[in-house]
């Protein structure tokens, strides 16, 4: 057993890389060989994890990813346990399905960060995601539990269908952010254009947002202004399209 496994990118992939195998609590059982055998699926057509990575280390659910993967899909789908590094950008699908570990992204994320697969009812269950950059679209979408927080700015549909959990966006909430939500909160530190079906309800200090802000900020390191941990926030609810039982807390001063 080593203290971690280290995924190096040795053959930057050509087309789009399937790598949905390579998730924390997955590589924690296998050893270095075992997991450059992992398949992968590149440009539609079955490889190895190996083609692409070079492996070190292995039986360890602490996993480090080295490389700039805006080509590389489905990191961490599914994925129960464990903590993975992302060291650079990466593509759409991280963390889809996900339902307990961390994920750190330190770059930017490409589409359904933290979302749910192809017409699935739910997206992520559990966990957490930090992604130190942008996402893409539905960042989110149909999450029901879990943390995903992202310092830069959300894409389009940002937590589209929550029914529950918490998405905090540190930057610009993109268009259309919490449409359809049942449930859950969206954070919104920066300037959000809001769907017309939520409805203000007042403005407060909330002490859960206090609570997440410091969290995210003691033990993941997020960079947060003080502002923003004691600040006020405008709650409005809704979707009220929906069960109009979630809610978008922007922050409004301190």
């Amino acid at each position: 057993m080593s203290d971690a496994v280290t995924l190096s990118l040795a053959e930057p992939p050509v087309h789009a890389l399937v790598a949905d195998c390579i998730a924390a609590d997955r590589l924690a059982g296998l050893d270095a060989k075992q997991i450059a055998q992992l398949p992968v699926v590149h440009g539609g057509r079955p490889g190895a994890l190996g083609d692409f990575f070079k492996v070190r280390g292995g039986r360890s659910s602490v996993v480090r990813i080295e490389g700039d993967l805006p080509q590389v899909e489905a990191i961490g789908a599914s994925m129960a346990g464990g903590e993975l590094t992302i060291d650079g950008s990466v593509g759409r699908d991280v963390g889809i399905a996900m339902s307990g570990g961390r994920i750190d992204v330190r770059g930017h994320a490409g589409d359904n960060a933290g979302g749910a697969r192809a017409g699935a009812a739910r997206g992520m269950t559990g966990g957490e995601i930090i992604v130190r950059g942008n996402v893409g679209d539905e960042a989110g979408a149909r999450m029901r539990r879990g943390i995903l927080a992202v310092t830069g700015d959300g894409g389009r549909g940002t937590g589209i269908g929550m029914i529950a959990g918490t998405v905090v966006v540190l930057g610009q909430a993109g268009p259309g952010a919490g449409r359809f939500l049942k449930r859950g909160s969206i954070v919104a530190l920066g300037p959000m254009d809001r769907p017309a079906t939520f409805r203000y309800a007042c403005t407060y200090r909330p002490p859960h947002v206090g609570l997440l802000l410091r969290y995210l900020r003691g033990h993941a390191g997020v960079p947060i202004a003080d502002r923003y941990v004691v600040g006020r926030y405008a709650r409005y609810a809704g979707d009220l399209a929906e069960l109009g039982k979630g809610e978008i807390l922007q922050w409004a001063g301190e």
